[in-house]
């Protein structure tokens, strides 16, 4: 009870210290990097909750008093009753995705979010997926391992003009001249690279009505409510989706996402100036993980992956849009320190801790070897793929630290660890998280 007094007194003073503040809270590395839950954690103390980019291929677990979520769409602190979680005009909106997750949550006891969504925002449209899994399947061992969730499609949309926006669904003669333009470039695709039926048109312009109803008591402009809302002092938290290395410029391309995973992008996504953004938060694991296809240099296979898998995480080591069984490794320095500078992060949140208790001894890469050089810098891609690690091995601590709440009472060789990945980086390590629950937190000076 103490210490869970002493935890809300340093969150409080935290915010009354930064009244005003826009945090952003983003992935280091691949993704999957325990963002949710430090979400979820700090969104007590904040009042309004930003999703700035990516869609529905992605997924947050959770875990608190209301049970285990996986959240797609919906920002991680959905679960507090004072605050408001926004669909950013960044965001790839998958109308029918988003209803749904709304409605499992108060299927499952959760109080109904405050949920807005901005008419600025772009839709993920039905051909998406389509295209999406079409283009993999035709790909085949070359394929992205997307998560055939319609995002590169979207986004290539959006960014060819031809997406359509939530705005134009309450104007039908927009949506009419649009389904007619598009469909001509559409159908040639569908009949000449996939051999996929025409879309249909009067079925899609009856789809987009149906959106339009299902999104309609959500939609406002965003970016004003967040700007006055800043104005008049409150406290803005925008999450970020995925992690550096899946970012399109940044990242291992082109095995990417198709939107930027950076918190600089947080301003555009959410629609801010950048100025207001005065803390990042980037959250990395202390073993490494990924999901699809690409480089991943600490990479470890066979009975070694398949134990750290099976203990990994907050329930082994899944992703929690595809249920794939996620690629493990040991800590990567090299891609850790490159992706807290690329975020520009000012605090580092070390998520899954307490999952390396079994270990006997910490293999941690610290350079890469590049055509018999080493380096402590991030290559790219072409270059990663030559790339092979070098590791330095810390002593294993060998038994349990879920429940601790001091950073003082962790082990001796727990804490070197700790310590040696925040040389490493460069950054402060200000949290630890040393199991799945809200609770499971260690604040270190």
């Amino acid at each position: 009870m103490a210490d869970r007094l002493m935890k809300k007194k340093k969150l409080i003073s935290y915010k009354e210290r930064d009244r005003a503040m826009v945090r952003a809270i983003v992935g280091a590395n691949w993704g999957d990097e325990g963002k949710g839950k430090i979400t979820d954690m700090l969104a007590e103390t904040s009042d309004i909750i930003v999703r700035f980019q990516g869609g529905s291929n992605a997924g947050h677990t959770i875990i608190n008093n209301y049970g285990k979520f996986a959240l797609h769409l919906l920002p991680s602190g959905v679960f507090y009753n004072h605050t408001t979680s926004i669909i950013g005009n960044g965001v790839a909106l998958n109308i029918p995705y988003l209803v749904k997750e709304i409605k499992s949550l108060i299927e499952k006891g959760v109080p109904k979010p405050k949920v807005l969504v901005s008419d600025r925002a772009q839709i993920i449209m039905p051909y998406h997926i389509k295209f999406d899994e079409y283009e993999e399947e035709r790909l085949g061992k070359n394929s992205f391992g997307s998560t055939k969730s319609g995002i590169a499609p979207f986004y290539s949309d959006k960014y060819a003009k031809i997406g359509f926006q939530v705005s134009e669904l309450f104007d039908d003669e927009i949506l009419k001249e649009k389904i007619e333009r598009v469909c001509i470039q559409k159908d040639v695709l569908l009949e000449h690279l996939y051999h996929k039926p025409a879309i249909d048109k009067a079925e899609l312009l009856e789809t987009l009505h149906e959106y339009r109803d299902m999104i309609a008591p959500y939609v406002c402009d965003t970016a004003l409510f967040i700007q006055e809302a800043i104005k008049a002092g409150k406290t803005v938290l925008l999450e970020g989706q995925l992690g550096t290395l899946k970012d399109p410029d940044f990242g291992i391309y082109p095995m990417v996402t198709s939107s930027s995973t950076l918190a600089s992008y947080g301003a555009i996504g959410a629609g801010i100036p950048p100025y207001e953004i005065k803390d990042i938060i980037a959250v990395v694991k202390a073993y490494s993980s990924a999901v699809g296809a690409g480089e991943f240099v600490s990479e470890i296979f066979g009975e070694e992956a398949d134990e750290l898998r099976h203990r990994g995480g907050d329930g082994r080591e899944y992703g929690a849009t595809t249920g794939r069984p996620r690629r493990m490794g040991w800590f990567d320095a090299v891609a850790s320190r490159y992706g807290v500078r690329m975020q520009g992060a000012t605090q580092v949140s070390l998520t899954v801790l307490d999952v390396l208790g079994y270990l006997d001894e910490l293999p941690i890469c610290v350079g890469y070897e590049i055509d018999g050089k080493i380096t402590r810098d991030f290559p790219v891609t072409a270059e990663l793929k030559k790339a092979k690690p070098v590791y330095e091995k810390l002593p294993g601590w060998k038994c349990e630290i879920k429940g601790v709440r001091k950073y003082e009472e962790l082990p001796e060789n727990c804490r070197k660890y700790i310590e040696f990945i925040e040389k490493e980086l460069g950054v402060p390590v200000t949290m630890v998280s040393n199991g799945p629950g809200r609770e499971d937190i260690i604040y270190k000076k």
